[in-house]
């Protein structure tokens, strides 16, 4: 006689639509990561969904049209649609555009999503499913991961309405974001994207307060963060590459150069520079515009000759002049910046710099956004160049299918490539065996504005 058996009941799906920045898709490994452990299965697309996440950004206006656009998508294809993220603050703005939304909730309100999904997805499955455990849910490939150390930031720039978004800073504990890097180290990551909206001020809410670790007390300090980082071996005694982002440049960042130069740390940082005109950072509000940034460059370089720097800068902002745009353009002249993102000033409703006067009218911002990128392709260019005939380390984020000749290529990046943000090295004839995260030496052969392309040295 058989026995009657209790089928396994199927999984609820969902969906997820991950917009805006890397401190965003965090958010989103963290959500899927929770409704993971609840028993829910992924779903690659909206038909199988049985409820569909938008995290959305509400940073600019035309970020929100484009989260309005997701939105819109999302219930068009499947219906039953969760908002999340940092418009998720304007939920009347949602619901007007989309009045059938099923829940609306705000940036990193994780137990509030997950709450959302039980309620409109309840979980179906019993003990026979949860006590499977189940990985960390990751957006990334397997190589590299972003590591969130805080939330929220305490400046009050003009132009931005993070702080409102996000509310002021709130680091995390060191021991549980070296947990978390030491878990991800383990399952595969050779790469760690440090991220936050404020790195240099990370611990500064907790007083950077100790905590123990390995048998010591580490502060929470962004530089002991990093000499932390350092020592996690990826094999064969390789620390993994640690890419310092959104970092402001406070007198103590000059402490982490010297780990980069110890190969602890990636000769690589993410500086939100904005503008070089004392006055038009005054009006931005910008935290550390006093620091002689063009000799602690050059101090930089001196300690640590492979160290890429990458910035962001805003042309159009109300009140900026022809003197204060040249000012600019010598200024990036002198710097000599290895990677930089351009942007037209854009109202954001609610930043204090709507209400400054003189705006810039739009042809002239079009002008000078085309000026500073030609400014910055040339140097990128250049540098880029300069590089043609050496030996780089190069991690590899794919390896293509074989040719008609049976050749391979793959795409990876140098240490002065972000993902998603920077160039990429383009390699040919790579042999079969090549994977995504091997870490190889390659000869560069050529150059462009933004790439290079090389073989394996």
């Amino acid at each position: 006689m058989n026995t009657p058996t209790t089928p396994i009941p199927d999984q609820k799906k969902v969906g997820m639509v991950s917009l805006g920045c890397p401190k965003a898709l965090v958010d989103s490994e963290r959500i899927l990561t929770r409704l993971r452990a609840d028993g829910y299965a992924m779903s690659p697309d909206y038909a199988g969904a049985d409820v569909v996440l938008v995290n959305t950004c509400g940073f600019l206006d035309s970020a929100k049209e484009e989260s309005l656009q997701a939105i819109g998508e999302a219930i068009a294809e499947n219906g039953r649609v969760i908002v999340t993220g940092c418009m998720g603050e304007e939920a009347n703005a949602i619901r007007a555009a989309h009045p059938s939304v099923l829940a609306v909730t705000g940036a990193h309100q994780y137990e509030a999503v997950v709450e959302a999904v039980h309620e409109h997805a309840p979980p179906s499955q019993g003990p026979y499913i949860d006590l499977i455990p189940q990985p960390d849910v990751k957006l990334t490939p397997r190589h590299y991961s972003y590591l969130k150390i805080s939330e929220g930031c305490n400046h009050s720039c003009a132009f931005c309405i993070i702080p409102d978004l996000r509310g002021k800073l709130a680091s995390r504990r060191i021991d549980a974001v070296l947990r978390e890097a030491e878990k991800l180290v383990a399952a595969g990551t050779k790469e760690l994207l440090v991220i936050s909206q404020d790195t240099s001020a990370y611990g500064v809410d907790t007083r950077h307060e100790s905590k123990a670790w390995k048998g010591r007390e580490v502060r929470a300090h962004m530089t002991e963060l990093a000499r932390e980082l350092g020592q996690l071996d990826i094999g064969g005694g390789m620390p993994p590459w640690v890419r310092l982002h959104y970092v402001y440049p406070y007198p103590h960042v000059d402490a982490v150069i010297p780990l980069m130069a110890e190969g602890l740390l990636t000769p690589y940082l993410d500086i939100p520079f904005q503008h070089a005109s004392p006055k038009v950072l005054r009006s931005m509000k910008r935290p550390a515009n006093e620091a002689k940034v063009l000799e602690r460059l050059k101090g930089w370089r001196e300690i640590c000759p492979e160290i890429a720097i990458r910035s962001s800068f805003v042309v159009g902002f109300p009140g900026e002049t022809d003197d204060d745009f040249k000012y600019l353009l010598d200024w990036l002249e002198e710097a000599q910046l290895d990677r930089v993102g351009a942007f037209r000033f854009e109202p954001v409703e609610g930043a204090q710099a709507n209400h400054l006067p003189d705006p810039v009218p739009e042809e002239i911002k079009e002008e000078r956004y085309a000026r500073v990128m030609e400014v910055t392709e040339r140097i990128s260019s250049a540098k880029l160049q300069a590089k043609v005939g050496r030996s780089i380390p190069v991690i590899i984020d794919e390896v293509g299918e074989p040719d008609e000749d049976g050749d391979i290529g793959a795409t990876g990046r140098s240490q002065a490539d972000a993902p998603e943000i920077d160039g990429a090295v383009y390699l040919r004839n790579v042999p079969g065996t090549l994977a995504a995260g091997d870490i190889v030496n390659v000869t560069v052969e050529d150059a462009d504005a933004h790439d290079l392309f090389g073989i394996l040295s």
